[in-house]
């Protein structure tokens, strides 16, 4: 689980924050609750999903829409 949050965070970061983001925080959550031995990254995987939802945030307001995108 610790590595599923870092890698779908880390995915986040480019496609579906929306969606992504909070299945990686939770299940971060749920690798630390259980005492992962891979505890670095699951706390990599709880600050990127962290980090997705920042992101979805700033580009949101930036854009006043609730999608967004690369204008070119």
């Amino acid at each position: 689980m610790a590595v599923a949050s870092f890698v779908l965070g880390l995915l986040g970061l480019l496609v579906l924050n929306l969606v992504l983001g909070p299945i990686a925080i939770v299940l971060a959550s749920i690798a630390l609750w259980r005492g992962t031995p891979r505890r670095g990254r699951a706390l990599l995987g709880l600050g990127l999903g962290v980090a997705d939802l920042v992101v979805l945030a700033a580009l949101v307001s930036m854009d006043d829409t609730v999608s967004w995108g690369i204008a070119g």
